[in-house]
C-alpha cells in the first residue's frame, strides 16, 4: 500500500478527516494518509492532513459546497475507481464521518459495483467535535438522555412533530432553513425558549458560535452574518456553554498568526500557538536546502580530527554537517573538538546524536557566542563554524583577532519558495493578527516578495535582536520582541502583548 502499481485494482480508504482540527484525525486515519499514492479531498478536511500523504502522492480537490461543486459526486466515485484500477492506493478524505451525512454510502455502494476492495477508516463527527469545543455535552444524565441527528436540507420531507420531540436536535445543513425548521418544531410542541446555538467550523481556531432559543436563533445568525458551514443544537444542554466552553477561552483564540519558518519546521511554532486557541497560518518564506557547493565542508570534515572547537549556531547547521558526514567515509569518532551551540534547540540537535555540548553562550546571538569565549587562549585554535551560506561575521571576525584559525563552511543554505509571492499575497490579503519572523531571511524574503505596505494594520513579532533590526531597517515596527530569543520565548512575547 504505497501507490505504486498493483496487479490489481488497488484499495480504496475512506477516511474521516474529523471536523476541523486536523489534530483529531485518528492513528489509523494518519496512517493510510502516509501511504497514499492519491488524496481526493473536500471543502471540510483540513488541507494541513495533507501533509502526512508522501511528496509524490496526488492532491486532488473534490470539494462541494451549497453554491458550489468542484466535481458532482458520480465523477468523485468514477475517479476514485480509475485509479484504483491503475494500481493507486486512494484515500477518499471526508471531513467528520464518510458515513453521517458524507456520501460515505454512495461512494461505497458504487466501488464495490465496480469490484474495487474498500475498507472504512471512522473520524470524529462534526457534533462530538462541536461538543467537545463548545463545551455542550450532547447528553446530560440531569438533562437529556436522547440525541437526534437529521439533516435541515428538505424541510417538508422531515417529521417535526416526531424530531422536535426529542431532547437534543442536532441539525446538519440546516443554516439556510432555520427559521421554517424552527417555526415547524414550535408548531409541533417544543418550547420557543429551548436553548440553541449555531456553530461554524467547529473545532478551528477560526470557530464562531451564536447562542439563543429555538424562537430567536435564526435572526441572530443573520445578524451576526453567519454563513455555511455550520451545525445547530437545540437543546438544554446548550445552556451547559457558559459553564463548560474551555476552547473559546484560551488566551490565543481568535488570534490569526502567520508563522513564515520553513515548511519542515513550521510546526515547533505553530503547534504551541494552536495549543493556546490561535489560528497558525503556515507562510514559508525560506526554503532550507544543501550548500550550493559541498567541497568545503567536505574537506573540513576530511580534517574533523584536526579542529579544537565546532561551533554550532542553528539546527540546520547541525543537519547540514550531519548530512555531509554521513555522506563522507569519517563518523563522530573522528570528532575531537569540543563543542559550542546557540540557544537550547541547537543544543538539544546537538544532544540527539549523544554528543555533550560543552559551551552554550547565555544569550542566544553572536556578540553573546564570542564573550562565551571571552576567557579562553585561542592562539592557534582550529575552530569549524558550519552555518548558512549567508550569516553575520560577527562571530569569525572577532575569533580571528584573537589569533584563532576559524573554518566557516557552508552547511545549508536559504532560498525563497517558488510560489512565495502568490502565497503571502493569498494570506496578507485577509489580514492576520500577526506575523511572526523567525530571522532576517524571512523578513527580507516576505519584503521582496509583497512590500512594506502589505503589511500595514498587521502586528510584528521577532525572534530576537538582529531579526528586530531587520524589520527596522526596512521601515517596520517591532510590536514583540522573545526574550529569550527562542521559539517558546516567540509565543510568550506575542501573550505579553496581547493581554
Amino acid at each position: 500500500m504505497n501507490g505504486s502499481k498493483a496487479s490489481g485494482p488497488a484499495k480504496v480508504y475512506l477516511v474521516g478527516a474529523g471536523p476541523g482540527d486536523p489534530g483529531l484525525i485518528t492513528v489509523k486515519g494518519r496512517a493510510m494518509l502516509e501511504r497514499a499514492g492519491a488524496v481526493l479531498y473536500d471543502n471540510l478536511a483540513s488541507e494541513r492532513l495533507l501533509d502526512h500523504a508522501p511528496a509524490s502522492a496526488q492532491r486532488i480537490y473534490v470539494g462541494k459546497k451549497r453554491a458550489e461543486h468542484v466535481m458532482p459526486q458520480e465523477a468523485i466515485s468514477q475517479l476514485m475507481i480509475d485509479l484504483a484500477r491503475r494500481g493507486t492506493t486512494v484515500v477518499r478524505l471526508k471531513g467528520g464521518d464518510p458515513f453521517i451525512f458524507a456520501r460515505g454510502g454512495e461512494e461505497i455502494e458504487a466501488l464495490a459495483e465496480a469490484g474495487i476492495p474498500f475498507e472504512i477508516v471512522p473520524g470524529v463527527t462534526t457534533p462530538l467535535g462541536l461538543a467537545a469545543y463548545t463545551g455542550v455535552p450532547l447528553t446530560h444524565r440531569e438533562h437529556t438522555s436522547a440525541v437526534t441527528f437529521v439533516t435541515g436540507h428538505n424541510v417538508a420531507s422531515i417529521d417535526w412533530a416526531k424530531v422536535g420531540a426529542a431532547e437534543t436536535v442536532v441539525l446538519f445543513m440546516g443554516l439556510v432553513n432555520l427559521g421554517e425548521i424552527a417555526k415547524a418544531m414550535i408548531a409541533s410542541g417544543r418550547a420557543a425558549s429551548t436553548p440553541a446555538m449555531a456553530v461554524r467550523w467547529a473545532t478551528r481556531p477560526d470557530q464562531q458560535t451564536v447562542v439563543g432559543t429555538l424562537a430567536d436563533l435564526a435572526d441572530r445568525i443573520a445578524r451576526a452574518g453567519l454563513r455555511p458551514p455550520a451545525t445547530i443544537v437545540i437543546g438544554e444542554v446548550v445552556a451547559l456553554r457558559d459553564r463548560f466552553n474551555w476552547f473559546e477561552r484560551l488566551p490565543l483564540f481568535g488570534q490569526r498568526i502567520a508563522v513564515t519558518r520553513a515548511g519542515g519546521q513550521a510546526a515547533e511554532l505553530a503547534s504551541p500557538l494552536e495549543e493556546l486557541g490561535a489560528e497558525a497560518i503556515l507562510l514559508p518564506t525560506i526554503e532550507i536546502r544543501p550548500p550550493a557547493d559541498p567541497a568545503p565542508l567536505d574537506r573540513a570534515i576530511a580534517q574533523l580530527d584536526t579542529y579544537d572547537w565546532l561551533i554550532f549556531t542553528s539546527v540546520n547547521g547541525v543537519r547540514g554537517f550531519m548530512e555531509r558526514l554521513d555522506a563522507s567515509s569519517s563518523d563522530l569518532r573522528n570528532l575531537r573538538a569540543r563543542i559550542c551551540a546557540i540557544g537550547p534547540a541547537t543544543r538539544a540537535a546537538v544532544e540527539a546524536l549523544h554528543l555533550k555540548v560543552d559551551r552554550m553562550p547565555a544569550e542566544y546571538v553572536a556578540e553573546s557566542l564570542v564573550e562565551a569565549f571571552a576567557a579562553d587562549d585561542l592562539s592557534g585554535k582550529r575552530i569549524l563554524l558550519p552555518r548558512a551560506a549567508v550569516a553575520r561575521d560577527v562571530v569569525p571576525v572577532e575569533l580571528a583577532r584573537r589569533d584563532a584559525s576559524v573554518g566557516v563552511v557552508e552547511a545549508y543554505r536559504t532560498v525563497p519558495p517558488e510560489d512565495l509571492a502568490q502565497r503571502v499575497r493569498e494570506v496578507l490579503s485577509h489580514k492576520p493578527n500577526w506575523i511572526a519572523f523567525t530571522s532576517s531571511s524571512t523578513v527580507n524574503n516576505l519584503l521582496a516578495a509583497a512590500g512594506r505596505e502589505a503589511l500595514q494594520g498587521i502586528r510584528v513579532c521577532s525572534i530576537g535582536p538582529v531579526t528586530s533590526a531587520t524589520l527596522r531597517e526596512h521601515g517596520l515596527r517591532v510590536d514583540a520582541e522573545a526574550n529569550p530569543h527562542t521559539i517558546p520565548g516567540l509565543v510568550e512575547a506575542i501573550l505579553a502583548s496581547v493581554f
